[in-house]
């Protein structure tokens, strides 16, 4: 969408949430998943059925108008004009009509509304007086006292429907989704050590300059769980603390940051391993929200990740650098992940048998084997060389 909009090049074309960018294939294959609660670009995959007091929603006008689709909202706002324009032209000609405006009449009779031969006229007159356009061919006397109480009334309901059709567009054009649209979130989640802990980490983004104040980012596991009495919930919603990469309370998300949740004994991913996001259900959803520079409206962009879209064992690849005295972005690795050593247990099983310096112990002597067995090899084809030469 922005690169047909001529904001970002062909080399940095992304979605709403996450950027389109080949990645490897996942260790291990993904079998047929349950539906994902959240979709990669925040819509709720939730269908609200059997509402049976639909009433509640006109008690709240306004915010019914602001969720309606663009096309049904421009309905509403001409046909709120154009009935308030017919049913005052209606009132208005039957005034002019009880007052005999409408016959030939001499010169010293006055009427309540100058200008009125037919329905049209009275029309016209209903659309001036609203607008306040003021042709002056047409106006209101003081010969008909009811003529006067119309005028006040038409003014105040033209005022009212200003307010709430004008208010109702300039939500909709200022919505927070649309700030949303920038907000941007990589296309996996990435699962590795860091800082001696196994960690599960997100990228997030904001492409516009304007900055999201105070923003901040909460993580939810989602599955389905089972009480101690039996009881049966799908769609159990899980906190899980993050680590934030500025040690404050709120995101300076000038640039690309990394999301990491450290796997400890709290966390919900504390017992999964690499195998069992073969065959358990989870899904993670992020949520970022902030305050938009620019209008002080609250946004919120969301995100999720199933068991297929979490990468074990990868992490994310280094997008600013520093070019002629200032720092440059590299959208193009956004989404790039590299291969790194990670124990494919459970962060349980990982702290149970030493951490990381038994990973350490281990793959030192993985690596020493493998040089040795490359050696040998190595060894037994020069013998073969030289018995052939």
């Amino acid at each position: 969408m922005l690169s047909r909009k001529g904001l970002l090049p062909e080399d940095y074309l992304l979605t709403r949430l996450s950027e389109e960018v080949q990645q490897p294939s996942s260790k291990f294959k993904a079998s047929q998943r349950k539906a994902r609660f959240v979709a990669k670009n925040g819509t709720c995959n939730v269908a609200h059925t059997n509402i049976r007091e639909q009433g509640r929603f006109l008690q709240d006008v306004f915010t019914t108008l602001v969720d309606l689709k663009w096309v049904h909202t421009l309905i509403i706002f001409t046909m709120s004009y154009l009935c308030s324009w017919l049913l005052f032209g209606m009132i208005w000609w039957l005034i002019a009509f009880a007052h005999g405006d409408l016959d030939d009449t001499g010169d010293e009779f006055i009427p309540c509304v100058t200008g009125i031969q037919s329905f049209s006229s009275a029309f016209l007159l209903s659309i001036e007086i609203q607008v306040t356009i003021g042709f002056g061919g047409r106006m209101v006397t003081e010969e008909c006292v009811s003529a006067i109480i119309i005028l006040i009334v038409q003014n105040i309901v033209g005022l009212v429907i200003n307010a709430i059709m004008l208010g109702c567009i300039f939500m909709k054009t200022a919505q927070a989704n649309r700030r949303a649209e920038t907000l941007i979130f990589s296309k996996h989640a990435v699962i590795s050590i860091r800082n001696s802990k196994l960690c599960f980490m997100v990228r997030i983004g904001d492409l516009r300059k304007s900055m999201i104040i105070s923003a901040t980012v909460r993580m939810q596991v989602v599955k389905k769980t089972s009480t101690s009495e039996g009881e049966v919930v799908p769609l159990d919603q899980i906190d899980i603390h993050l680590d934030n990469p500025i040690g404050t309370n709120g995101l300076f998300l000038v640039s690309p940051l990394i999301i990491c949740h450290v796997i400890e004994k709290e966390s919900p991913l504390y017992q999964v391993s690499a195998s069992d996001l073969q065959h358990d259900d989870i899904e993670v959803i992020v949520v970022l929200e902030g305050v938009v520079e620019t209008t002080g409206i609250t946004t919120q962009a969301r995100t999720s990740y199933v068991s297929e879209e979490i990468l074990w064992g990868q992490r994310f690849v280094p997008t600013v650098s520093e070019e002629e005295g200032m720092y440059a972005v590299d959208y193009s690795k956004f989404g790039h992940t590299v291969r790194v050593p990670t124990p494919c247990c459970s962060a349980k099983t990982f702290d149970e048998t030493g951490g990381i310096a038994h990973f350490k112990t281990k793959e030192g002597a993985t690596s020493r084997a493998a040089v040795r067995k490359r050696k040998l090899l190595g060894a037994v084809h020069k013998q073969q060389s030289f018995i052939i030469s």
